[in-house]
């Protein structure tokens, strides 16, 4: 099968008359990083990869053992549907490899691989469906505050301002790169946008959401607009999430279903939940890897902070959606934390071990809480025994650090890089002196 899309990606490059073939990777944090290659070398870096300077990337190689090896995957091979009409390129993820051809392990990519292989030794494939919101703004100005396109809110329909035209043509794009999209709408707040993706496996779900963020961006230019995945770029109105929608199956049925059951929710599902909430505070300052990410989590603002689930309560961490006519397939759960600025090889990677941990050490699932947990105060929810989800990212840190399971499923070399990363990140934020702190105290004190 391997050999037949190579074939097949070697005899589309020469159909299409493509001139650059881009190789796209991702560094710990999540940016995407690429460098391109002529056809000539193209059936070379598939079979042998192409050597380049890890040192450079952050948190890959030490200088002194800089060299790593881009091995291309032919299932990721897409022609790409911007430029010039007179170049045509195409792209391709690879996995990054040791000279020696071991998995490096301070890929992303490989790390979510790795604990994909878990799951499938327990029987299991993976399935991820995102929600994705985002804002479109202005052109931002150093130094303001960004200028909204539209003052819209849920489900409306603005017809008079770009955004819809954006959101269009992003689909478009999108579908023309076999990324196929579910739903799109406005979101919420202001010039705050949805686009849902189609669930499919986990690996090709994090490629997708690697070109999602930048197809979403290439319209927006294109148009004079700038588009951003800031968690939380507005005061005083909801912030970005990614909500994921997770199932597992064994072949072709779905785990996570039990006709027998009054929610429909297997033993797996159950204990994949509790796995999930068990370690929710742990795996934080993975899926919310930015100071800004804590500014979303807060009450009043439709994103979850109590460590708690529910059948459509968006108020917890867990949402057990309802499905259409009790569709075995569809059922799923939905976990609300994340953002769109993780990384999604590496939120994937702990949110599936926190899943797998519970199914595998048969956690118990708290009872559901039902109720608004953001009308509560601290005595009520202690009595129901919700914990809240760090506040910060220093206090994400500080679960992290504690956690074995975190470490385990990133491996030590990204686990300890992104630690080290994230405490400079935080002690840049809490010497800043802000606009708010100005506007505050130097009048008055």
């Amino acid at each position: 099968m391997l050999d037949q899309q190579r074939d097949y990606v070697l005899r589309t490059v020469e159909e299409r008359k493509v001139r650059l073939v881009r190789l796209w990777f991702t560094d710990v944090l999540g940016n995407l990083k690429s460098f391109a290659i002529s056809p000539a070398e193209l059936e070379n870096a598939l079979d042998d990869g192409m050597t380049f300077d890890g040192s450079s990337i952050d948190g890959f190689s030490r200088v002194q053992e800089s060299d790593v090896l881009a091995m291309p995957d032919p299932n990721t091979f897409e022609v790409l549907p911007w430029g010039d009409g007179s170049s045509v390129e195409a792209r391709v993820f690879c996995d990054i490899h040791n000279l020696d051809a071991t998995p490096f392990e301070g890929d992303p990519r490989q790390v979510l691989r790795r604990n994909l292989g878990l799951a499938r030794d327990m029987g299991f494939t993976f399935y991820v469906a995102p929600d994705i919101e985002f804002f479109y703004f202005a052109p931002p100005e150093r130094g303001q505050a960004p200028m909204p396109l539209d003052e819209g809110g849920f489900f409306d329909l603005t017809t008079t301002d770009v955004a819809g035209t954006l959101r269009k043509e992003t689909i478009r794009t999108l579908e023309t790169m076999s990324i196929p999209v579910e739903y799109s709408f406005h979101e919420d707040a202001p010039s705050q946008h949805e686009i849902d993706l189609r669930h499919t496996d986990a690996l090709t779900m994090a490629d997708s959401v690697m070109t999602f963020r930048l197809v979403v961006k290439e319209v927006a230019a294109k148009h004079g607009v700038h588009a951003t995945f800031m968690p939380k770029p507005l005061e005083g109105v909801q912030g970005s999430g990614m909500h994921m929608h997770f199932s597992l199956f064994r072949g072709d049925e779905n785990a996570f279903y039990d006709a027998d059951d009054d929610y429909n929710l297997s033993p797996v599902a159950k204990n994949f939940m509790a796995g999930l909430l068990r370690h929710a505070a742990e795996v934080t300052a993975i899926t919310n890897q930015t100071v800004n990410s804590y500014k979303r989590l807060v009450p009043g603002f439709e994103a979850p902070v109590h460590i708690s689930w529910a059948r459509n309560n968006r108020s917890g961490l867990i949402r057990v959606p309802i499905t259409k006519r009790g569709n075995p397939s569809a059922t799923r759960i939905e976990y609300r934390s994340p953002d769109p600025a993780c990384n999604p090889y590496l939120a994937l990677s702990v949110v599936l071990a926190a899943g797998l941990r519970g199914v595998a050490e048969g956690y118990e699932l708290p009872a559901e809480a039902d109720a608004n947990l953001f009308e509560m105060d601290d005595s009520a929810l202690a009595k129901l025994g919700i914990d809240t989800l760090p506040q910060s990212l220093s206090d994400s840190l500080k679960a992290m650090e504690r956690s074995t399971l975190v470490q385990d499923a990133l491996g030590e070399h990204i686990f300890e890089w992104f630690l080290r990363n994230k405490r400079n990140e935080w002690r840049a934020y809490k010497t800043h002196v802000s606009q708010f702190e100005f506007d505050r105290y130097l009048r008055t004190l």
